[in-house]
């Protein structure tokens, strides 16, 4: 079992930043991914960016540029430092982390909202 506690949303313009940060306790451990998913009112869950254990990066075509994941593999940790944000950045994001063949045993935080106003 995993547990994932995300911190660091909140309100800025647009054109600020912010910083989300995850923590991860638990007994899982191996090869893994761990990353960030956003959901907007009405829409479906999406991709924003992912990082293996080996610190392979992957982003949505409509952050990158503008968003930077990392992780810390000794302290368990994940960050998605956002720059340049816009109003349709707006959502609640989702620590996610992935083990096991084709990281199809998941684990999810509960979420962080992330309001841009324009």
């Amino acid at each position: 079992q995993v547990q994932l506690v995300e911190s660091g949303g909140g309100l800025v313009q647009a054109g600020g930043s912010l910083r989300l940060s995850c923590a991860a306790s638990g007994t899982a451990s191996g090869i893994n991914r761990m990353g960030w998913y956003r959901q907007a009112p009405g829409k479906q869950r999406e991709l924003v960016a992912t990082i293996t254990s080996g610190g392979t990066p992957n982003y949505a075509d409509s952050v990158r540029g503008r968003f930077t994941i990392s992780r810390d593999n000794a302290k368990r940790t994940v960050t998605l430092q956002m720059n340049s944000l816009k109003p349709e950045d707006t959502a609640v994001y989702y620590c996610n982390q992935g083990f096991g063949l084709g990281f199809r045993f998941q684990y999810w935080g509960q979420g962080t909202q992330v309001t841009v106003s324009s």
